[in-house]
């Protein structure tokens, strides 16, 4: 598999635009770091932060597993805005496609991600949040991968 992002270890640097509905772009930068251990399990972290603007960092905890060989895999995640989430993710050729949603909430919210692969140290992203059947918030953004 060609992808670099989730499929090694590595930290890697987001910087794009947040856009919440009825609000302006605000700026967002970030840090991901990507684990893995010897039994196929890995745990993605990510920060977000919104410089000069008036609005909380988001954090993100994640834990799945991606069998050898495999192209689908499942993960559970702790959000710092909607608490615990399970979802799933599919590796594509070109793409990795995650699809989440919130365990035990009235708002019915749900989001997804696409990474689709730049080259082997860079992605783009772009991700959403909805509540039920409308948008609330979406992302678009760079990932660069650190190589030391």
């Amino acid at each position: 598999m060609a992808h670099t992002f989730l499929m090694e270890a590595g930290r890697w640097s987001l910087q794009g635009n947040w856009l919440e509905r009825n609000g302006m772009p605000l700026t967002v930068i970030g840090k991901t770091l990507v684990g893995w251990s010897r039994d196929d399990w890995f745990t993605m972290v990510t920060k977000l932060v919104f410089p000069g603007a008036d609005r909380e960092e988001i954090s993100f905890q994640y834990r799945g597993r991606l069998d050898a060989g495999e192209r689908q895999y499942t993960f559970v995640l702790q959000h710092s805005l909607l608490g615990r989430v399970e979802g799933e993710g599919w590796v594509a050729q070109e793409s990795i496609v995650q699809r989440y949603w919130v365990l035990g909430d009235r708002q019915r919210r749900s989001g997804f991600e696409t990474l689709y692969r730049i080259d082997d140290n860079k992605y783009y992203l772009s991700s959403g949040i909805m509540a039920g059947h409308y948008l609330t918030s979406t992302m678009e953004a760079t990932l660069e991968r650190h190589v030391d």
